[in-house]
């Protein structure tokens, strides 16, 4: 049976219930295991039609490299749960056994990623390389995935791994090094690192020097929090002193747009200003940072777009690119949104055809959807202040419900 096989029983619905409070508990607890198994058996599924979309390249049907970007940018799905979705869309087809477990609804999609961490291609061929048998530990880890908790799971998989490198890990100490940041509604972010035990020496050592060059008398912050404010320090440190790589034509620096009437007036001014990379802040907070910052005044129209800024150049000048950030604000391809930091400024009428270097015949596209416009595909801005973006047959590449 392939996954596209396995029949789903529709769940009774909850309205269907007329009330969980006079359901014996045994009755309950049943529907929710239910429920459960259904939601592995559709993630099953979600899988395996992944998986076509994946082989048959789908996604270049609206213009993008993979089903990882169509799932983010389509279906609004979190960078790490559309990860989760194509590394088990790229797992099942070498795991029959635990690929039906999964179609039946009795194996997780957590528990799927799992597996699909430590038997990914190349550990497959690494395996096949040392002869080890992968079927042999496909008939364990669901075995293992149907019977015991998830981190009897997690455990039996690290026997595979260390049995694709019996001698411990790789020479090369960086290989393990991971920075993980998370931006939360509020524009605060939280975030986790691993590092090898040199990395992490010189973390510390370049923090401790921060803490203890700043411990004024009377300080009551915690340990945790002098770590955090040393930590922004060193940042500080590095974009005052401009030697960072430079980001198309500009140095990096951060960006917080605020309209010019918000930034003099009084009072906190809750919501009134945004970073570049998307968080929204206060008056308050962006009038401090403006207090040691370089202010750059970008005149709106009466429709809330930026004015061109006057002058021709067929290269993009930094205040244009401002200017074009400060209303596109990431990549405008429909289902992309990558950040300004790695987009270019596109003219939509080429320069060399007539086309001013103005911001109305401006737009911000990522590298790959700036090269897709210039082989076929097409973005414009409708009158309403819309980006709209076309595939090469000229139909609309439409994400959600038209909203006129």
């Amino acid at each position: 049976m392939t996954v596209l096989d396995a029949p789903l029983d529709a769940p009774p619905e909850l309205d269907e219930v007329e009330d969980l409070h006079r359901l014996p508990a045994a009755d309950v607890l049943e529907l929710l295991a239910g429920l459960v198994v259904e939601r592995n058996r559709v993630d099953a599924q979600i899988a395996a039609v992944t998986r076509h979309a994946e082989l048959t390249e789908a996604a270049e049907h609206d213009g993008l490299a993979s089903m990882r970007s169509w799932l983010i940018g389509h279906l609004r799905l979190s960078a790490a749960e559309a990860s989760r979705i194509v590394r088990a869309a790229r797992l099942l087809g070498h795991v029959p056994h635990l690929a039906a477990a999964f179609a039946e609804g009795s194996v997780t999609a957590a528990q799927v990623d799992v597996v699909a961490g430590a038997m990914g291609e190349s550990d497959r061929a690494r395996a096949q390389e040392q002869g080890i048998d992968t079927g042999a530990f496909n008939r364990a880890f669901t075995a293992v995935a149907v019977s015991s908790p998830h981190q009897s799971l997690v455990v039996a998989v690290r026997a595979f791994a260390d049995a694709l490198d019996p001698d411990g890990p790789e020479p090369d100490p960086t290989e393990g090094r991971r920075l993980t940041l998370s931006r939360h509604a509020d524009g605060s972010v939280s975030g986790r690192f691993d590092l090898d035990a040199i990395g992490g020496e010189k973390v510390r050592t370049a923090l401790e020097a921060v803490v203890q060059a700043d411990r004024p008398a009377g300080d009551l912050r915690t340990r945790a929090q002098r770590q955090a404010d040393a930590l922004v320090q060193l940042a500080d440190n590095q974009l005052a002193a401009g030697e960072l790589p430079v980001l198309r034509t500009v140095k990096p620096h951060v960006v917080v747009t605020i309209a010019a009437q918000d930034l003099v007036a009084e009072g906190a001014g809750p919501g009134s200003a945004a970073t570049g990379f998307g968080a929204v802040i206060s008056a308050a907070r962006a009038r401090w940072l403006a207090c040691d910052g370089e202010v750059s005044r970008i005149v709106m129209g009466p429709d809330g777009t930026p004015l061109d800024v006057g002058r021709a150049h067929r290269v993009v000048t930094p205040a244009l690119r401002r200017a074009v950030v400060a209303r596109d604000r990431a990549c405008v391809f429909a289902g992309c949104g990558a950040p300004h930091h790695s987009a270019e400024v596109h003219h939509l009428v080429h320069w060399a055809h007539g086309g001013q270097t103005s911001l109305a015949n401006s737009a911000l596209l990522c590298e790959r959807h700036h090269s897709k416009v210039h082989h076929g595909f097409r973005v414009w801005r409708d009158p309403g202040g819309r980006w709209r973006t076309y595939r090469p047959d000229d139909t609309e590449i439409i994400i959600g419900p038209r909203i006129e």
